[in-house]
């Protein structure tokens, strides 16, 4: 008889007769060593939800993910044809040695929006399908159309939908006078032309002006219209001879030089350049505005004669999902249907109208239930947050029908209210009890205690993690002293005392009128740490990362720090021009703030190559110490001789990646250590220099409190590496792949980068939910070290979910009360205590229930 229950608590399940299996209702794991699991047996109930916990790189997702679901994909892709095999993207076997009782699965984990424009949410969730088929097969054709439209032509994605000025973008980017020439009193010389590079290049350019006869020590403005215009606009490319003793030029040696206009040269860098640093400073020289011909819709003016229920396609897409569902209810609803026909006088009376409809409030039904109503179809989803767009997800598998699946999904509640938290329980609860199993990698702790069963992974992070802590029901895991979720989990982690602090000043924004934030007027006490509040989509992050970042970029002449992706995709960063959401908010106070510092949730890199050395900086410490050793030396070798990423000391099998793919045939294709540097990275001669007796491979496998004393005697490094163990990271290898980094480490790792960097004046840190993805023993270290930056004289501004941190912060701004068009208000604003007694506010009785346990602590 298997065990009950009770004996999985305090053993895993793994206890079973061998004759049991087929009634057996775990699914068991047996030896998994994935990442930095280390031979985890672990069993967890079917037809259950189960949370994973752990804090951040403990080892829950390589179990969950790594191992639960990399092999039931594995056995899936093992079931089909070798020759339809090859067709599918291939999946590496996990190591593991064996999965009991494993049903088909699928999985739903975080991730990023399509770095594209044309991505929306209703290509996502595939109701602009449904709704272009609904306008082809049941909308009301005007006068004059003599044969329906096929459903491709009310798609801005397509050839035939597509508006021919704009592509199906919906905007249109355009230079002009004003934008590449922002301050028109200047000379050329003095830099008019901002739109110009610099260095040798925009000296070629302007010598080849002064050769060409230009005076370009005249003020902008006093240049004739003509000569403007040419500078600008024109699509010449002269190329004519720079000669220093001919004329008055710049250079010294003589050569030939070619012209590229202003414009030219915008779109040029736009079109061709690699960097994505220089796409975005020619982006400053952009105007985007809406498509004059299509008014913004992308679509031709054939589709937008199209009605249905008094609209056109492009008007019901830009409605939030709670009206869109209105306007097609009565069709939806309809009993007594009209004839249809295949010419245009069939219309929205007929059966199939009502059949089209039914099924589109349906499906948005699902959205609504998921607390996703303030969404519209034509939202892009770069602009989604990675919670909201697992629950678009979600909610396409729900009206999949399921049965007897295990859906593996990465926190959920990422990015929600814990007002929204509610809704998505229950559509967790109905996927349950459908049939299936929930198998849930989840931070936050009100989603954990519904659980059936708890899976804890600890009792560290990276290598000292990787082991299963407790795996049985939910109270269970108050009698494990090991685990760090427990104190979280039963609320025995009482929060740090902090006396308020009083303002150095105010920062007052006036007339913000951004999405859905209208006519907004909001006062941030500076020297605070202040958090931004409120349901999801009412405007947080619109407020805090866009408004204010724009407000005080524009202030501080365009200049910001805001990390960047090591070797990232330089096209995620130009998905498309937005509007500048500082034009018509005026701003008193700013002059205050010195510098201003944004960290966003994007990765830090998608490669291998990119690492926690490489992107904090720190390796280029190493790799100059490597180089200036005497061996080294005699040798003449650079510091770039120490770089994986370079052809003259990598390792060539392995390309310096450490690993090679290993292709076996009609089996699943797996990584294996390099045969030749044995995961070094680096061929045999660059391995012979040491540094202190360690090789350049041995630093980087170095934890980094194992390299902190190590590389103590080297500034730049030991800056890194404290700033590092300040935010909790001291677990993570130098060496440790972007790849393999979780949400929350990668997170972090970005602000211990802006940590390492040397104060200069009054700073505005700005983040946008920086918790996301991050155990509360995690949240904690991450708070304490933002709390710091405010003691050192700056400002931190945040919008933020976790009532936790909004609890310990000096001011809080609530906005809503609902998302969308219900939002962007500020409901509420004052100090926490302040706030949590505020009516009409969704987030007072979170807050108040948090405010109670630092009322007892002070």
């Amino acid at each position: 008889m298997a065990p009950g229950p009770a004996v999985e608590a305090h053993n895993d399940g793994m206890d079973r007769p061998e004759n049991d299996v087929e009634h057996d209702p775990y699914v068991r794991v047996l030896g998994s060593r994935v990442h930095n699991l280390r031979g985890v047996d672990v069993a967890a109930p079917r037809d259950a939800l189960v949370a994973f916990t752990g804090i951040s790189g403990s080892g829950k997702s390589s179990l969950a993910f790594g191992t639960i679901y990399a092999e039931a994909q594995r056995r899936y892709f093992e079931s089909v044809a070798p020759y339809a095999r090859r067709l599918l993207l291939p999946a590496g076997a996990p190591k593991v040695d064996d999965i009991t009782g494993l049903p088909p699965a699928v999985a739903l984990q975080q991730r990023r929006g399509s770095a594209t424009s044309r991505s929306t949410v209703g290509t996502v969730t595939t109701l602009s399908n449904l709704l272009r088929m609904l306008y082809s097969r049941a909308g009301t054709f005007p006068k004059g159309f003599t044969e329906r439209l096929d459903s491709d032509s009310f798609s801005p994605n397509t050839a035939i939908g597509a508006c021919p000025e704009c592509h199906g973008l919906g905007r249109i980017h355009r230079v002009t006078e004003e934008t590449l020439v922002p301050d028109p009193s200047l000379t050329i010389r003095e830099g008019a032309v901002a739109a110009w590079p610099g260095a040798w290049q925009g000296q070629n350019l302007r010598d080849i002006l002064i050769t060409l006869g230009y005076d370009i020590d005249k003020p902008w403005h006093r240049l004739p219209k003509k000569a403007r215009n040419w500078i600008l606009f024109t699509d010449e490319q002269p190329t004519v001879e720079i000669h220093p003793h001919r004329h008055n030029v710049i250079a010294d040696y003589t050569y030939n030089g070619t012209f590229s206009s202003a414009e030219r040269h915008v779109r040029h860098t736009l079109a061709n350049s690699q960097s994505a640093m220089m796409r975005r400073r020619v982006l400053k020289y952009v105007d985007s505005i809406d498509c004059p011909v299509c008014n913004g819709s992308g679509l031709r003016p054939e589709a937008l004669a199209v009605t249905f229920a008094g609209r056109n396609i492009a008007q019901l897409v830009t409605l939030p999902l709670t009206e869109l569902a209105d306007v097609l209810r009565p069709a939806a609803e309809r009993t007594d249907f009209e004839a249809a026909y295949e010419s245009t006088e069939s219309g929205e009376g007929t059966e199939v109208a009502t059949m089209i409809a039914a099924d589109l409030v349906a499906r948005i039904q699902v959205l609504l239930d998921l607390g996703l109503g303030y969404l519209a179809l034509n939202r892009r989803t770069p602009t989604v947050s990675p919670g909201e767009l697992q629950r678009l997800r979600l909610a396409t598998q729900l009206r999949a029908g399921l049965f007897g699946v295990l859906y593996v999904l990465d926190e959920p509640s990422a990015g929600l209210h814990p007002a929204d938290a509610e809704p998505l329980l229950d559509v967790l609860d109905r996927l349950r009890r459908a049939g299936n199993s929930l198998f849930v990698v989840e931070h936050d702790m009100d989603v954990v205690r519904r659980a059936d069963w708890i899976v804890d992974v600890g009792p560290g992070a990276g290598e000292l993690g990787g082991e299963v802590l407790y795996s049985g029901p939910v109270p269970g895991l108050a009698d494990v002293p090991a685990s760090v979720t427990r104190d979280y989990l039963f609320d025995r982690a009482a929060p740090e005392a902090r006396a308020p602090r009083t303002p150095v000043g105010r920062l007052q924004l006036r007339g913000i009128d951004f999405h859905n934030l209208r006519d907004l007027a909001v006062d941030i006490p500076l020297g605070t740490y202040t958090a931004v509040t409120g349901v999801s989509g009412s405007g947080k992050s619109t407020l805090v990362y866009k408004v204010l970042g724009d407000v005080v970029t524009r202030a501080l002449g365009g200049e910001t720090t805001e990390p960047e992706a090591d070797g990232g995709d330089g096209d995620a960063e130009i998905v498309d021009l937005d509007h500048d959401a500082s034009i018509g908010v005026s701003a008193e106070g700013v002059d205050l703030i010195g510098r201003l510092v944004a960290v966003d949730q994007k990765p830090i890199g998608r490669t291998p190559r990119s690492t926690l050395a490489t992107y904090t900086g720190l390796f280029d410490a190493v790799r100059k110490a490597f180089a200036e050793t005497p061996a080294a030396r005699r040798r003449k070798w650079s510091a770039g001789r120490f770089s994986f990423n370079v052809a003259q000391g990598r390792c060539p099998t392995c390309q310096g990646e450490g690993f090679v793919s290993v292709e076996l045939l009609f089996l699943p294709g797996t990584y294996g250590v390099c045969p030749t540097c044995h995961g070094a990275r680096y061929n045999e001669d660059t391995l012979k220099i040491r540094y202190r007796d360690h090789t350049v491979a041995d630093v980087l496998a170095m934890t980094v409190d194992e390299a902190t004393p190590f590389l103590a005697d080297l500034p730049a490094a030991a800056r890194s590496l404290r700033a590092l163990q300040e935010v909790g990271l001291g677990y993570l290898r130098l060496g440790q792949p972007a790849t393999e980094l979780s949400g929350g480490e990668a997170q972090r790792i970005k602000l211990a980068t802006e940590l390492q960097r040397p104060r200069r004046g009054h700073t505005l840190y700005v983040l946008d939910e920086p918790t996301t993805g991050l155990h509360p023993a995690d949240v904690d270290l991450l708070d304490r070290q933002l709390h710091r930056l405010v003691d050192a004289g700056n400002t931190v501004v945040v919008a933020e979910h976790d009532m936790r941190v909004v609890a310990g912060t000096d001011w809080v701004i609530d906005l809503g009360p609902g998302a969308g068009d219900a939002g962007g208000r500020v409901v509420a604003a004052g100090t926490p205590a302040e706030v949590a007694r505020a009516t009409g506010s969704r987030t007072a009785p979170y807050l108040a229930a948090r405010m109670g346990a630092y009322s007892s602590t002070k």
